[in-house]
């Protein structure tokens, strides 16, 4: 049953509307844990477009009576900004929003359960994009072609899938020789036998080959010059001093740990959402959401890694 709002987020609500005209902004976006009274919400919002997100379908019950569209989520547990990230993309993939959009957004930021913040959000700054400073900070360890097209790809697996299933996996980025160590053969080596001239991403031909095998279990190890070093390899660090967010799973668990123990960058791809995480040092560093359409790079200029 829906309940009655309290002071707080009509306060909130209001807040918004007002934000929703003044900043031009597509929607007004609220993120709810449980029913609320709909009515009153469109009342409020008067007529700006209002989304509800939820990852219970349930909780969203009559809002659409109000005219509010209904988006439903799967990321109960994890923080706040992935579940509005994951919000976003939902609306962009439901052609809700455009991926260009500003949006309002009302959602709990601080206590699980109770909604007490509101946020202009633009979402090229959200979602899908790298910027300069990103770019440069993971080029120190790998260079920036090679971080090009392992990430692209990625995103591509995670935006296409194969043959209409949605597929995870996870590639494992410089620092070969320790990865190697680190990691052993699932008993079948797809690359193996391959020239190098025959393994490297800078090929198209190389690339269509990788989304056909990614579903395999394991990592792909990519070297540092783009070359695919071994693929269906299962990471073998201990996962013992790393920590990533709940709802991630084991692909996400060795992505941390490979790259805490060893100077590569990990890029995996969820098989549930689509989304690329970038990992070095053992944490999330980049997360890009797999829009349906190619990743965009920003152009900047940059200083070389060193050779060390």
């Amino acid at each position: 049953m829906a309940s009655e709002l309290a002071p707080h987020l009509v306060h909130l609500l209001e807040a918004a509307t007002r934000l929703h005209a003044a900043a031009a902004a597509e929607a007004i976006l609220i993120v709810v844990d449980g029913q609320l009274d709909w009515a009153r919400i469109r009342e409020i919002t008067g007529a700006a477009p209002v989304l509800v997100a939820a990852d219970d379908e349930a909780d969203m019950a009559g809002a659409a009576e109000h005219g509010l569209r209904q988006v439903v989520l799967d990321v109960a547990g994890l923080p706040v900004h992935e579940r509005l990230a994951q919000a976003l993309l939902e609306c962009v993939a439901a052609e809700m929003i455009a991926p260009q959009a500003e949006v309002v957004a009302i959602y709990s930021g601080f206590e699980a359960g109770v909604i007490d913040s509101v946020s202009v959000l633009r979402l090229e700054e959200h979602l899908g994009q790298l910027t300069s400073r990103d770019l440069r900070n993971l080029e120190t360890k790998v260079p920036l072609e090679t971080l090009k097209l392992v990430v692209d790809l990625a995103v591509e697996i995670g935006r296409e899938g194969r043959e209409g299933k949605p597929v995870g996996t996870l590639f494992v980025v410089g620092d070969t020789r320790k990865v190697m160590q680190s990691s052993h053969s699932a008993g079948f080596d797809p690359v193996r036998g391959y020239s190098r001239g025959e393994r490297r991403l800078s090929d198209a031909r190389v690339r269509e080959g990788i989304k056909e095998i990614a579903q395999l279990d394991g990592a792909f190890v990519i070297g540092a010059d783009g070359t695919v070093e071994g693929a269906a390899r299962y990471i073998d660090a201990s996962a013992e001093s790393v920590s990533v967010a709940k709802g991630l799973g084991a692909r996400h668990w060795a992505a941390a740990a490979i790259t805490r123990r060893t100077r590569s960058v990990a890029v995996a791809v969820s098989e549930t959402s689509g989304t690329v995480r970038i990992f070095q040092n053992g944490e999330v560093v980049l997360r890009i959401e797999p829009f349906r359409r190619a990743m965009k790079w920003k152009d900047f200029e940059y200083d070389p890694p060193g050779t060390d």
